[in-house]
């Protein structure tokens, strides 16, 4: 039988729930329908005039090759951030599941990194790929690779998507090695009696039961990488050389702080917002079929 809490005050429910309600409203909605607002203005660059245009910023951002460009830029860094970010994270909780001796030293290095700030992450890996002081440069030189993100696109994308992927995976490690430590032991124990390999127990019994979390992370790490990889972006690269790693939210921060272009930078959030949410429905939609709970 299905039990179920009952309350005795009809305003106590609601007394728990108002303080998420609030800072849901303040810290999304609010700011979400002032981005919308906006987006259908035309300010100066003091924001001392404004005038209502409708879709005119929508229709300047689709004929700006540059804005066009910063998709690509972005689905190519999302792609490669989520992905390598989830795939590294369950290689190591595996790896990290399977230590008997110094688990936890492992498991608490392992963690470190979630506790550094992403400007930081940023500053760190920029620091590491210096094109003159740089220890990994200088090791890459030793084996005749030429490094020098600063002017090379291709280097920095490299760079950014290194430190975003450093930066999350502790995050991932930790769900991981939640969801592996709760798996069973006599259902893996079964498998190898039954002369199944460790390559095979993995993909018919751990990954299958790993799905929910799996899952849970790849909607994370897509936010992730469409949103919280700004500070990254902003401390290592500036968006350069060029517009090579200006990715969309970048692009958003750029155009409306530094341009001073208020309206077409709200019309890009509310793009992004778009993008965010429809790729979390269709992966809602899709995606959790194949999740078996």
């Amino acid at each position: 039988m299905e039990k179920r809490v009952v309350f005795r005050s009809a305003w106590l429910p609601y007394a728990l729930l108002a303080p998420q309600l609030a800072i849901t409203v303040v810290f999304f909605f609010w700011p979400a329908g002032q981005a919308i607002w906006y987006s259908f203005q035309l300010q100066d660059a003091f924001g001392l005039h404004s005038e209502f245009v409708w879709f005119d910023n929508f229709t300047s951002l689709f004929h700006d090759p540059h804005y066009l460009e910063s998709f690509k830029t972005t689905a190519v860094f999302s792609v490669a951030v989520a992905g390598l970010g989830i795939a590294i994270s369950l290689l190591l909780a595996t790896m990290a599941d399977r230590v008997v001796r110094g688990a936890l030293a492992y498991k608490t290095v392992l963690i470190w990194p979630y506790a550094v700030a992403a400007a930081v992450a940023g500053v760190l890996w920029a620091f590491l790929f210096a094109p003159s002081i740089g220890i990994v440069t200088y090791v890459l030189k030793g084996f005749g690779v030429d490094w020098n993100w600063i002017i090379k696109g291709d280097q920095a994308m490299l760079l950014i998507i290194i430190a975003s992927v450093w930066k999350q995976i502790s995050y991932n490690f930790l769900f991981f090695l939640a969801g592996l430590q709760s798996i069973p032991k006599s259902l893996i124990e079964a498998a190898t009696i039954d002369g199944a390999s460790p390559w095979h127990r993995f993909w018919t019994i751990v990954f299958p039961l790993l799905s929910p979390t799996t899952f849970f992370l790849l909607v994370i790490n897509v936010v992730y990488a469409f949103f919280d990889t700004f500070a990254i972006v902003d401390a290592a690269t500036h968006g350069g050389p060029g517009k090579d790693t200006a990715i969309l939210v970048y692009k958003v921060y750029y155009d409306g702080f530094k341009a001073l272009d208020m309206g077409g930078s709200a019309a890009q959030s509310v793009i992004l917002m778009l993008i965010v949410v429809a790729l979390t429905v269709l992966q809602f939609r899709f995606v959790e079929k194949k999740v078996q709970y």
